[in-house]
């Protein structure tokens, strides 16, 4: 945890950057010049900016970005920078930030994800205050690896969510279970260094009735893995027996199911009730207490890995980001 000397800045564009146009707020070049004459008197540490391209509304981010991010990030650092602060739009930064925690694993150097829900520059904006905080945090010492900065918090990336589309406040740390194991050791091609293959991974959230038509659409729609959204502490329907054998086909057909639970805080047990223990028999495995970002920004960096199926499957109910003990 040492202080922050020489920060990359990358900036993806986001509100925070917007600026009008005849269509409304887009993303705008320029941020820079605002920046450095924003912050010219304010005590945070030494940076440098880098524009990425194309500049986005975060609504437009996709996989293919995270991959661009994660080499951005590893050249800064492999250029002498100790740490990253990323300018990324709100509304997909949860899900940003919680796959950056899984490509970038074992990165020796912080890296903090902010953004503003009001564009700098107008009335009763956030975004200077979160870019100087940011900042400012960094030059205090952060430990290595992805946090989310806003409005004066610091949250871990896999237990937050935004939880508001207006306000200052608009991202929130959930209280998610944490009972998974530790792994022990990551394999190689998990480390930060290595380039991700893109995954191809759905999710489908459980609604009362859901059939199995929906289920196998999914399913052989090519998906690598599917993320199924469950009832309180894992069920689904249960008494359906199209329901689970599409299951059962997924797991058949190499579909990694991870189930996780709709609730904002908690988490699966899927042998608690018997509505979650014959999910577990067609082959769903437990999510624990990851949210929705998490588990979908996990299984992108399992299987852009090219981990073995079976790998990816006892990897993805392990903790891969606790520190060793």
């Amino acid at each position: 945890m040492q202080p922050a000397h020489n920060v990359m800045v990358l900036y993806t564009g986001g509100t925070i950057g917007m600026q009008a146009s005849a269509n409304g707020l887009a993303p705008a070049s320029g941020f820079e010049a605002r920046m450095r004459q924003q912050l010219a008197d304010q005590p945070v540490p030494a940076w440098r900016f880098r524009e990425m391209a194309p500049l986005i509304d975060s609504a437009n981010m996709n996989p293919d970005y995270w991959q661009r991010l994660r080499t951005a990030v590893v050249e800064a650092v492999d250029d002498g920078c100790d740490a990253v602060l990323i300018l990324h739009g709100t509304d997909t930064l949860a899900y940003s930030a919680a796959a950056m925690s899984f490509q970038l694993l074992c990165l020796p150097a912080p890296v903090v994800f902010t953004g503003s829900m009001l564009p700098a520059g107008v009335p009763d904006s956030d975004a200077w205050e979160n870019v100087s905080g940011a900042l400012a945090a960094l030059g205090q010492g952060l430990a290595a690896g992805v946090h989310l900065y806003f409005h004066g918090a610091l949250m871990a990336p896999t237990r937050c969510a935004k939880i508001r589309s207006f306000g200052r406040h608009p991202f929130a740390a959930l209280q998610r279970q944490e009972n998974a194991a530790r792994a022990e050791s990551l394999p190689a091609a998990l480390n930060y260094r290595q380039p991700k293959a893109l995954a191809n991974v759905g999710v489908l959230p459980l609604v009362p009735g859901i059939g199995a038509a929906q289920l196998d659409a999914m399913i052989g729609s090519g998906i690598q893995a599917l993320i199924l959204e469950c009832f309180g502490s894992g069920t689904g329907p249960s008494d359906n027996p199209q329901f689970l054998a599409s299951l059962q086909h997924a797991q058949d057909k190499g579909v990694v199911v991870v189930a996780i639970t709709q609730c904002h805080e908690g988490g699966v047990e899927l042998d608690v009730y018997e509505a979650g223990s014959r999910l577990r028999g067609v082959g769903v495995l437990s999510g624990g207490g990851m949210t929705r970002e998490a588990a979908f920004g996990k299984l992108h960096a399992l299987l852009g890995a090219g981990l073995a199926s079976d790998e990816v499957r006892r990897l993805v109910e392990l903790d891969l980001l606790a520190k060793p003990s």
